[in-house]
């Protein structure tokens, strides 16, 4: 048997069912409204001129770490971002590494978030006691957020660091 155009025959095309009357409609929110709180961690890495506990002179090392960061951003607001960062790091060529802990503040400046960094230190090396310290850094994020830091250890003196984090998200909830 064989096919022909004249066998079709017309179905009819039921339309769409009514839509439920007791279902809430969903309204998604604005892609572009960033408000809410965020939680990061993610790798990263500085360079760092300053004095280890073995060292007589300063020079450069490079450090290794990650850090954890839980922010509120507010866009629309002149402290666009609060928030605070807990990180840890090792150094690539003396013993030892750094933990910190830093309270961040942050504004909207030509269309990116920029920011500062205040917080304690605390210097750890193989061959010595830890050391506590304190620094103040600015940062931007871009995606990525390069920052540059200065500071001082106990003993050891100060310290400038440049370094990228790339932050990782988590969490978000909006508020």
């Amino acid at each position: 048997m064989t096919a022909r155009a004249d066998d079709f025959i017309p179905t009819r095309t039921q339309p769409d069912p009514p839509q439920r009357q007791n279902q809430p409609q969903r309204v998604l929110p604005a892609s572009w409204d960033l408000d809410g709180m965020y939680f990061w961690i993610g790798p990263e890495g500085a360079a760092s001129w300053g004095r280890g506990p073995e060292q007589m002179a300063s020079k450069w090392d490079s450090t290794i770490g990650a850090d954890a960061t839980l922010i509120f951003i507010r866009e629309r607001e002149s402290l666009a971002a609060a928030g605070g960062s807990l990180g840890a790091s090792k150094w690539t060529e003396r013993g030892g590494g750094r933990v910190w802990i830093d309270g961040l503040a942050g504004t909207r400046l030509g269309g990116h978030m920029v920011g500062a960094s205040l917080g304690p230190i605390l210097e750890l090396s193989d061959v010595s006691h830890p050391h506590l310290g304190a620094s103040v850094g600015i940062w931007a994020f871009f995606g990525v957020t390069p920052y540059v830091r200065v500071g001082a250890v106990d003993q050891l003196g100060a310290f400038a660091e440049v370094g990228l984090h790339l932050a990782l998200p988590v969490l978000r909830r909006r508020h």
